[in-house]
């Protein structure tokens, strides 16, 4: 497994980490297989989505937003209720092929880290079987 960092500096944000993740993909010497990507955090996750327009990120974002409000009448004392529930509908995992040593990923697709509750410091675990 290899573990990437990330740094956020909004309080929500999508950080394209492909090139981090086919990094990890080729160093796993594996031509074929499975890349599984996982965010061990609860309140950040991982979506795989368009990267040719950063608008999309914005428009995912601005709508999570709207539709999750940062402050409603959330129980959870620790105020991030709204990024536990956001890690929750978009995930904290995905997969994705590995053929020819690459990542396999549509032609407009891109993997990002998904920031519910930052900026700060994280970390992607990629293994690759």
């Amino acid at each position: 497994m290899e573990r990437l960092r990330v740094r956020t500096s909004s309080r929500t944000e999508f950080v394209d980490i492909t090139a981090e993740v086919s990094k990890a993909v080729a160093a796993s010497g594996l031509t074929s297989g499975l890349c599984l990507v996982h965010v061990p955090h609860t309140t950040a996750g991982v979506t795989i989505n368009e990267n040719a327009d950063p608008s999309v990120r914005r428009d995912i974002l601005k709508e999570l937003n709207k539709v999750i409000p940062f402050q409603d009448d959330y129980a959870h004392i620790e105020g991030n209720s709204a990024a536990h529930i956001k890690s929750s509908l978009v995930g904290c995992s995905c997969t994705v092929p590995i053929e020819n040593g690459r990542p396999a990923l549509g032609r407009w697709q891109g993997i990002f880290f998904c920031e519910f509750d930052g900026g700060r410091s994280r970390e992607v675990w990629v293994t690759c079987k």
